[in-house]
């Protein structure tokens, strides 16, 4: 029996098989392709030149497009909200002598080296210097509710799933609670005031967990019924150990995302799942994410400290989608052959795919040094072992 691409996807986040692994390239900003790697792609796949449009300029991600949706059998579609009306903190990209910079809606800023540039590094870290919760409460925060967001949310939200009959992912208003409280503060200041001003770090948490709450409950107002994804991420590891204590994430974090998802869920017409990002050695904190209502995990690090696949489909797969972890995106994918592509991608849907749980990606986003040889390898491999009997 042949599924659509919406029923694959609902079968799968069911924990269910259906007739084949759904294939994600371009629904998140976490699961897309750098401009570069895609231009060489469309060439590759012998479509026609065309103007590259960015989805995410940070990351240098370009909006993947119809024709190769259609061409590839893409499942999943992107849904983020779209500019708001008042810029706020925001500058537009400037050319600064050896540099691009910009300031995002948050008063971060950012830079891009302009000769062989792949994406923007922080800069401006706007909390950096204020110590009281005053301050902090009195700063030109954006406006989560800005109508200009949610102009064509459920325009393309119907199209996708009654028209092309594809589930999408309904994007976040900015980065994670945690991750914006470390990006507004500056790591080394926030994961201070964590240990020694906790006062300060939790009503900053506390304000932006209220913030997302108020675009989260505006966004499935907007769009309706036809939701099963939203999407919320931060980085809680590195490659090889958690950013913080276990401990330490219990007080600080995990109160916040709970209130999060639990509000999320709350406010949906309909079943959501909460996709969440986090990169890194990120097994410890798994039952913690599980418990704060998190239904998908992305993107599944495969080549960090006790992420083996296999073994996280069996601790942790009757509660958790995996979205990501088909290729290694660090060495294989860049820089092997076509065959230990194929041979990586064989082993993670072995691991991964068994009674459905799993959609494929890479292990986050294409980036520029990813050949249309070895894309089209991870792709045909998919589509020769990713069938479910």
């Amino acid at each position: 029996m042949k599924y659509t691409s919406y029923e694959r996807v609902k079968m799968a986040l069911e924990h269910k098989e259906s007739d084949k692994i759904p294939f994600d390239l371009g629904a998140s900003v976490l699961t897309g392709i750098n401009k570069h790697s895609y231009i060489h792609l469309r060439d590759y796949l012998g479509l026609p030149k065309k103007e590259i449009e960015l989805c995410d300029v940070m990351q240098q991600l370009a909006r993947v497009d119809e024709d190769v949706i259609e061409k590839l059998g893409v499942d999943v579609r992107c849904v983020d909200p779209t500019p708001p009306l008042e810029n706020g903190l925001a500058k537009d990209v400037e050319e600064r002598g050896e540099y691009y910079e910009m300031n995002d809606e948050w008063g971060i800023g950012w830079k891009m080296p302009v000769k062989n540039g792949h994406y923007f590094d922080m800069i401006k870290r706007p909390l950096e210097t204020i110590d009281t919760i005053t301050d902090m409460e009195n700063y030109p925060w954006p406006n989560p509710v800005d109508s200009g967001r949610f102009t064509t949310l459920k325009q393309r939200a119907d199209q996708y799933v009654y028209e092309d009959k594809k589930a999408y992912i309904l994007g976040r208003q900015y980065a994670g609670i945690w991750e914006t409280a470390l990006w507004m503060s500056g790591f080394e200041k926030f994961f201070c005031d964590m240990l020694a001003e906790p006062d300060y770090a939790h009503a900053l948490m506390n304000k932006i967990t209220e913030l997302k709450m108020m675009y989260w409950e505006k966004a499935l107002e907007t769009v309706g019924d036809n939701v099963l994804i939203i999407s919320e991420a931060d980085d809680l590891a590195t490659q090889n150990s958690l950013l913080c204590s276990v401990d330490l994430y219990k007080e600080m974090v995990h109160p916040y995302h709970k209130k999060l998802y639990s509000f999320i869920k709350s406010k949906a017409k309909n079943k959501v799942h909460i996709f969440y990002h986090t990169c890194g050695a990120v097994k410890p904190l798994i039952p913690y994410l599980i418990e704060e209502g998190v239904d998908i995990l992305n993107p599944v690090q495969v080549n960090a400290e006790g992420m083996d696949t296999k073994l996280l489909k069996k601790e942790f797969g009757k509660d958790m989608t995996f979205w990501g972890g088909g290729v290694d995106t660090q060495h294989v994918l860049p820089f092997g052959t076509p065959q230990q592509v194929r041979d990586e991608v064989k082993r993670r849907i072995e691991d991964l795919a068994p009674g459905g749980g799993f959609i494929f990606a890479g292990v986050h986003n294409i980036q520029s040094d990813v050949s249309p040889q070895n894309f089209m390898a991870m792709w045909e491999t998919l589509q020769e072992y990713g069938i479910y009997k």
